[in-house]
């Protein structure tokens, strides 16, 4: 009797110690996250549009200063 006791006793712990073994990591924090690959391309998309927009106020005096120096 003893004996069926044990086995049972041990074949509980050894699949409780396969289901920890075997059981899947629990899920990332979902307040961590990666923001690497989106956020560089659109800082990179913000800069070259300003650099544009700069560019073309540039080239608007530039034109006008012509404009003004054809005048005189």
């Amino acid at each position: 009797m003893s004996k069926n006791i044990f086995l049972t006793a041990g074949i509980l712990f050894l699949s409780a110690i396969g289901n920890f073994i075997l059981a899947t990591p629990p899920p990332p924090d979902p307040l961590i996250t990666s923001i690497d690959g989106g956020v560089a391309l659109l800082v990179v998309a913000c800069a070259s549009y300003g650099a544009k927009k700069i560019y073309d106020v540039w080239k608007e005096k530039e034109k006008e200063k012509q404009v003004e120096a054809g005048n005189n």
